[in-house]
């Protein structure tokens, strides 16, 4: 057998195999994914100052209520569509979102009184729920605090194009 030969059987006899194996394995656990978009219904977020969580937002209904900077509570309606839902989806999912705990608070200052920033986010799917409440005083673990911070942002800013483009269309 020539060289040539020689390293063509090797790539087929290997690197073949593993590619096939490679996409059987992540196909079947893609298929498989616990929280897939296919399954998404909607997306609840939530935020306010301390246990008052006034300002609130759900994909479902497209509901979205705030308090604005004159402090007054506007209710609007604000529909997501589908390329908004899959970047949050895609950006949860990116961020770890799924492996966050559910409650990730600073005891310490809900212990001495002190009322800060809190979040609730919620992706709600056919068979399964994720449902995180996030202290914007968290202190533990610095990379969950930020994977947090990024996504509320990317949420508030979803909204806040949609509710442009609602306003837009009016």
């Amino acid at each position: 057998m020539s060289d040539k030969t020689k390293k063509m059987f090797l790539i087929a006899s290997v690197v073949v195999p593993l590619l096939l194996y490679c996409v059987y394995y992540y196909g079947v656990m893609i298929k498989n994914a616990p929280y897939r978009f296919s399954d998404l219904q909607y997306i609840r977020f939530e935020y306010g100052e301390g246990d008052s969580l006034i300002n609130k937002y759900n994909s479902k209904t497209g509901a979205y209520q705030f308090v604005t900077k004159r402090n007054e509570l506007k209710v609007t309606n604000v529909k997501l569509n589908k390329d908004e839902l899959l970047y949050l989806h895609r950006k949860a999912a990116d961020l770890g979102f799924w492996n966050f705990p559910a409650v990730e608070e600073n005891t310490s200052l809900k212990e001495s009184g002190q009322k800060t920033p809190h979040f609730m986010m919620e992706y709600v799917y056919k068979n399964k729920t994720k449902k995180v409440l996030f202290d914007a005083a968290y202190d533990g673990d610095r990379s969950l605090k930020d994977a947090n911070e990024r996504l509320i942002k990317e949420i508030q800013k979803v909204l806040n194009q949609a509710e442009l483009r609602t306003k837009r269309s009016q």
